[in-house]
């Protein structure tokens, strides 16, 4: 029996992306981001008595939220080791792999984890707060140099070496500790008509950095192109160009880079073959139900 619905939200691009795994009744699925359950349920509906799906989530919080379904499995991981798992539960082969890579409203709109500034929080930002380094401790303990280079690489922000120095200058004084306080450092060099979105891309790439989001990307792109049977389909949604630039180059090519080789007979040797062409993005309805999902990008391929 499936237990009642999400705690979380809606998932954005729901039914286009698990439309884009073409379900099959009794086949075997990963959900990448289990987050408030939204996907794996919209599987399980979908799925016959001898179907299964196993979610993906590193954050305790997602475990309250677990499906009581017997044909349901949660995996207390990053994705990253999906390959690793599905060998450790004995299958070789799966269906289907949905990926949704945006933050939840359930992190941005919980004051004590620090992903949102529109709230005086602790600088935490881990996804897994079990372990790792926080916001803070990257704040506070990158040199000036490699703070500018995660500003300007993952937050492709213009300002990235000014933004550097005045933390660094600020820290002398005083440990950083809450969002507001890092929020009071920057605060005058964020220029009043793109403070909100340079502030947004501030959070994105610290938390970037303290998950280490883009490797643990790649790593299941690459685990995925091996656990996938032939006819297989992969469908991941995207929120920032970091993050899709490897996927769209990983459906093209098979990797991050997007390097393309040929065979002998000079065809793309790629192990994905797009299956949407064109990019799918929200509905004007979605947009205005979820204003957070307007730079989603949904991307399915399947295995050949």
């Amino acid at each position: 029996m499936i237990v009642s619905e999400e705690k979380y939200h809606v998932p954005v691009l729901l039914m286009e992306s698990i439309d884009g795994l073409a379900i099959q009744p009794g086949g075997i699925y990963a959900d990448m981001t289990y987050g408030g359950g939204g996907h794996s349920r919209e599987i399980l509906r979908r799925l016959g008595r001898d179907g299964h799906v196993y979610g993906f989530d590193q954050d305790a919080d997602a475990e309250k939220n677990i499906v009581g379904d017997d044909r349901f499995t949660f995996v207390r991981s990053n994705f990253r080791y999906v390959k690793q798992w599905m060998r450790y539960f004995g299958i070789e082969k799966l269906d289907g792999i949905l990926a949704d890579l945006g933050v939840s409203s359930h992190h941005f709109d919980d004051e004590t984890r620090g992903f949102s500034f529109r709230f005086d929080a602790p600088l935490d930002m881990r996804m897994n707060r079990r372990a790792g380094l926080t916001a803070a401790d990257v704040v506070n303990g990158y040199s000036e140099e490699q703070l500018a280079d995660l500003l300007y690489i993952y937050g492709e922000l213009k300002q990235a070496r000014r933004l550097a120095a005045l933390i660094v200058k600020a820290r002398a004084q005083r440990r950083i500790e809450t969002t507001g306080e890092l929020l009071q450092t920057v605060g005058g060099l964020l220029r009043p008509e793109r403070e909100k979105k340079e502030t947004a891309q501030l959070f994105q790439a610290l938390r970037i950095e303290v998950n280490h989001e883009l490797e643990a990307l790649k790593e299941m792109l690459n685990g995925a192109t091996e656990v996938l049977r032939e006819g297989g389909r992969l469908s991941v949604i995207t929120y920032h160009s970091l993050e899709d630039r490897i996927v769209k180059n990983y459906m093209k090519a098979g990797n991050a880079e997007g390097r393309v080789e040929q065979d002998f007979f000079g065809r793309t040797a790629s192990p994905f073959r797009a299956v949407n062409n064109k990019v799918i993005v929200p509905t004007d309805d979605e947009l205005q139900r979820n204003p957070r999902s307007r730079s989603a990008k949904l991307r399915i391929a399947e295995r050949i």
